[in-house]
């Protein structure tokens, strides 16, 4: 569908952020300021150990809500359009009616570990990351849908679609049952060579491709509001609707990462860095992804437990303090944790491992520590992975990543982002917007209506950083590097082989 030309009265346009947590809704403005917002939380469920699922209505009516409240402090007849970004690999099966058959399983979901092998002998995994740009793994929808067909198969009879995130809310708003192309780009079952469906893949699961959504290019109208969607969101009828990205490509536009020196670093439930390519390729060391630009490509790598790793320690460690005085504490504690290093993989690892059975190192242990000491290390431990992940792109890229440009709730942490520098030898800046995702929404929303020419032009104009940087500090960093070349990049492939065991034998007594 064409871009459209609008009135310059309508100023105004909506990012939907719909995340593994909440429906965030912000309202922004032609130079990116927020102007008015709508959250509203969204339960994760775990039915059983690994296992992670949310009710898909609850996308929809805490999505309803949000609106209401942002919708509701703004003259609407100023709004142009709104975009949607999502948790992106997370999916539900629907009936014709677009109603849930089940609950949507969440990206994060590792129930599907053990038909990896079934699905590499029936899919390729050579030939997975040669068409998508991923590498086989139960992150993947592609897995858990084929894990439906074997244990759950009158659901896999009956859905008439599998949507994603973006294409159940679209539905919602407009009717349709369409989605964009950097929205399902990360299910496993998209060619990105040719950006279209993989039929191959889509065939040898079992799955016929009239059960996915219609897919259209990043950016681009799909539709428009209906009636019934304006009364529950308190839109205007016939807003326009664009078709939008997986948040983390959205937090990379919403960093304004479009050129390949510069690469985001989303510090959110997981971590994502992305930096921009002009070509297609893929590695092990990252997945290929859709950029926010037309006939550009993000490479992300992602670590799958990142402040979920920090709430984790909350819940369990440090309930009683607050992460300003967790923060304040390990200003004590040398770098290097006295001892002390994790490897964060709490929720299995993604590149460049993907190993769905991998779990979390913790090494080192003394008397003398504590857990001030484990906090610190998690926060290492994780700059360490970014530095393996970026350590990967640079090899890949041929060329050296000058800058990382964080948002999500974690670069609010300056302690973090310092320690992040000091290890990864590159200085970051912080966006000026928290909610990166949602700008990027917002910046797609901007260029589909004619407020700005174009993608680049958009996020140029309604982007805003941060002007002091961390800068790493000359004698940290030497001592980071030698931990790191040293220990941490050798200790997970050690190990590897021995935790994989450990798992399976502790699934066996479960």
């Amino acid at each position: 569908m064409t871009t459209q030309g609008i009135k310059t009265t309508q100023d105004l346009v909506i990012g939907i952020d719909c995340s593994t947590t909440a429906s965030k809704v912000i309202v922004w403005n032609i130079a990116g300021e927020a102007v008015a917002e709508g959250r509203c939380a969204i339960p994760l469920l775990m039915p059983q150990p690994a296992w992670h699922e949310q009710p898909a209505e609850l996308w929809w009516t805490a999505t309803a809500q949000a609106l209401r409240e942002a919708v509701s402090q703004v003259e609407s007849r100023r709004l142009a359009a709104l975009c949607i970004t999502h948790q992106r690999e997370t999916f539900v099966p629907v009936d014709s009616n677009g109603e849930p058959l089940r609950n949507a399983i969440v990206w994060m979901d590792e129930r599907c570990r053990s038909l990896l092998p079934e699905l590499d002998r029936i899919c390729d995994r050579d030939s997975v990351q040669r068409i998508t740009g991923k590498p086989l793994s139960g992150n993947l929808s592609l897995a858990k849908i084929y894990w439906l067909k074997q244990n759950e198969a009158a659901v896999f009879e009956r859905a008439f679609k599998f949507l994603d995130v973006h294409a159940f809310l679209v539905h919602k708003l407009t009717g349709y049952f369409r989605t964009g192309w950097g929205c399902v780009d990360p299910t496993g079952l998209f060619d990105m060579r040719t950006q279209s469906w993989a039929d191959e893949l889509i065939q040898a699961i079992g799955l016929r491709r009239d059960q996915l959504p219609d897919i259209f290019p990043t950016g681009d109208i799909i539709g428009k509001v209906t009636r019934e969607a304006a009364v529950a969101c308190g839109l205007p009828i016939g807003l326009p609707v664009v078709a939008g990205i997986g948040d983390g490509q959205a937090a990379a536009l919403g960093a304004n990462i479009t050129q390949p020196t510069i690469a985001s670093l989303s510090l959110g439930t997981s971590i994502v860095t992305g930096t921009l390519a002009e070509t297609y390729l893929t590695d092990r060391a990252f997945r290929t992804t859709n950029s926010g630009l037309r006939n550009t490509f993000l490479l992300e790598a992602v670590i799958l437990s990142g402040t979920y790793l920090i709430n984790w320690f909350r819940d369990n460690f440090g309930s009683d303090h607050t992460t300003e005085a967790l923060e304040e504490a390990i200003q004590g504690v040398p770098p290097g944790s006295a001892g002390l290093m994790l490897v964060p993989y709490w929720n299995s690892v993604m590149n460049p491992y993907w190993d769905a059975g991998a779990s979390g190192i913790v090494v080192g242990w003394r008397g003398i520590h504590n857990s001030t000491h484990l906090y610190r290390s998690i926060l290492e431990g994780i700059a360490f992975e970014i530095r393996l992940h970026m350590d990967g792109m640079q090899a890949a890229l041929g060329t050296s990543i000058e800058s990382f440009v964080a948002a999500g709730g974690g670069a609010h942490s300056a302690t973090w982002c310092q320690i992040i520098a000091d290890i990864t030898g590159k200085s970051i800046v912080c966006s000026m917007t928290p909610e990166a995702a949602a700008l990027g929404a917002g910046i797609l929303a901007a260029q589909a209506v004619g407020l700005y020419p174009d993608v680049r032009a958009a996020a140029a104009a309604m982007t805003r950083i941060e002007p002091a940087p961390f800068v790493p500090d000359p004698a940290r960093y030497a001592f980071y590097s030698r931990l790191y070349e040293q220990v941490y990049r050798h200790l997970f492939p050690a190990l590897q082989s021995h935790l994989d065991c450990l798992t399976e034998l502790t699934e066996e007594q479960e």
